[in-house]
C-alpha cells in the first residue's frame, strides 16, 4: 500500500488545526482569548479556590495580574465594536470585577486611573 502526500496532509495535526480554526468565528476566538486572560488574572489576584494544598491566595502575584488585566482591557476595549454588545458587556463586566479585585488585593492601591487596564477603561470604582 503506497503512502501518498494527500494522506500525510489529512493526518497532519497542523493541517487539522488550521481547518479547525477556519471554522471558528472571530468573535469566538476573541472571547476565548479574553476568558483565558480573565482566568489567569483571577488566579494571579489570589482568587483561586482553596484546595487540599492550601488557600487559593497562595497563587497571588499582583505584578503578573497587572500585566494580564492590562492585556485583557486592551483586548476588550479595542474589540468591543466588532464583537457585539452582548459579548462586549459580559467581557467588560468581568474586566471591571478583576480591576476591583486587584485594587482590593493591593496593599497600596493605585491612584484612580492608574490601576491595571485603566488607561484603556478609565478609572474603575
Amino acid at each position: 500500500m503506497s503512502h501518498t502526500h494527500a494522506d500525510d496532509a489529512a493526518t497532519d495535526p497542523t493541517t487539522q488545526a488550521v481547518r479547525d480554526i477556519a471554522d471558528v468565528a472571530a468573535v469566538e476566538v476573541i472571547t476565548a482569548a479574553a476568558v483565558h486572560l480573565m482566568s489567569a488574572a483571577a488566579v494571579k489576584c489570589g482568587l483561586a479556590e482553596d484546595d487540599e494544598q492550601g488557600p487559593g491566595s497562595r497563587h497571588r502575584d499582583l505584578d503578573e495580574a497587572r500585566k494580564l488585566i492590562t492585556a485583557l482591557a486592551a483586548l476588550v476595549v479595542t474589540s468591543a465594536p466588532d464583537i457585539g454588545n452582548q459579548h462586549a458587556r459580559s467581557l467588560r463586566d468581568g474586566l471591571r470585577s478583576l480591576q476591583l479585585a486587584f485594587r482590593e488585593a493591593s496593599p497600596f492601591p493605585d491612584a484612580p486611573g492608574e490601576g491595571p487596564g485603566e488607561s484603556f477603561t478609565g478609572p474603575v470604582s
